[in-house]
């Protein structure tokens, strides 16, 4: 009978699918037009106002022979390297520390993620006092006797990068604790009790039954943390300025500089172009794990 026959794939949830629809345009209007409308322009001479003078590469061929612009590439790598590794190795001890159900659990664990509740600006500002040798550690530890005491990482063009590397992992580190606890959460105790069972050390379980299990979840970390990476912005303003002189110059500040501060619209789009390169292809594992062959399988 017609009144028993279910919707088609077309209509089901169909309200759900017309409520998506200014979203997915708008979507489509501000990132996809706007991107495409950003590569377009790299490849011509746009100054301050963009105009339609094609010069094919020569925007990227000027862009990677800046010094500050490899500058910045050299920068965003070293950060990204360290705060990747050290990011998932610290979240997952501290995720597997909490999983053993300690006391004051949920203390340690909005302890652990109150930095992530702070804006890069205010994390940058904090950590630019504690850094500063007029009133930051150097202070108070010359003050404690040790007058030859020296540290001021962001005055040195060797070290401020990693300054910023160390504010940064205080704010990020508390949220990828919470998700790999979330997937240690997950995981079958029957796993644990069989292993208990077999007298198999809780090392040797993480390594070869439960970080393998929770692949989806680091790649997911990954992404995130990539992103963010891409995107570092923020915190360098707030710490360094891109100080000293050019040392902790990062993409998204050149992009900024050139688009705003020097009106050098064709040079800052062809950096942000590079920049969504690397973002689409940190995404691309993502996107596979979630919506690839054996996903659907």
């Amino acid at each position: 009978m017609s009144g028993d026959r279910r919707p088609s794939g077309l209509t089901r949830n169909l309200n759900a699918k017309i409520a998506a629809v200014p979203m997915i345009l708008t979507a489509l209007v501000v990132f996809v037009g706007c991107s495409i409308w950003s590569i377009g322009y790299s490849f011509t001479s746009s100054n301050s106002l963009p105009v339609n003078e094609f010069v094919g590469l020569a925007q990227y061929e000027r862009l990677f022979k800046t010094s500050r612009w490899i500058v910045s590439l050299k920068n965003i790598a070293i950060y990204g390297v360290f705060s990747i590794f050290f990011s998932l190795t610290m979240g997952f001890l501290l995720a597997a520390l909490l999983d053993q159900k300690v006391r004051f659990e949920n203390v340690f664990r909005t302890i652990f993620l109150y930095p992530f509740a702070l804006s890069f600006i205010v994390t940058g500002l904090v950590w630019q006092w504690i850094l500063n040798p007029t009133f930051g550690i150097e202070h108070v530890v010359r003050g404690l006797g040790f007058e030859t005491f020296s540290f001021a990482p962001l005055s040195d063009r060797n070290t401020v990068i990693y300054a910023l590397l160390i504010a940064g992992l205080w704010q990020g580190t508390g949220l990828v604790m919470a998700i790999m606890l979330a997937g240690l959460r997950g995981v079958d105790e029957e796993i644990w009790k069989a292993s208990r069972v077999e007298g198999i050390p809780a090392w040797r379980v993480y390594v070869s039954v439960i970080i393998p299990m929770m692949k989806p979840v680091f790649v997911t970390t990954l992404v995130l943390i990539g992103s963010g990476i891409v995107r570092l912005y923020d915190l360098v303003i707030a710490m360094t300025n891109g100080g000293p002189g050019a040392s902790s110059e990062v993409p998204a500040k050149y992009v900024y500089d050139f688009m705003f501060s020097r009106g050098n619209l064709g040079q800052g789009l062809a950096a942000s172009t590079i920049m969504l390169i690397v973002v689409i292809t940190i995404m691309i594992p993502w996107i596979y794990i979630e919506y690839g062959p054996k996903k659907r399988a």
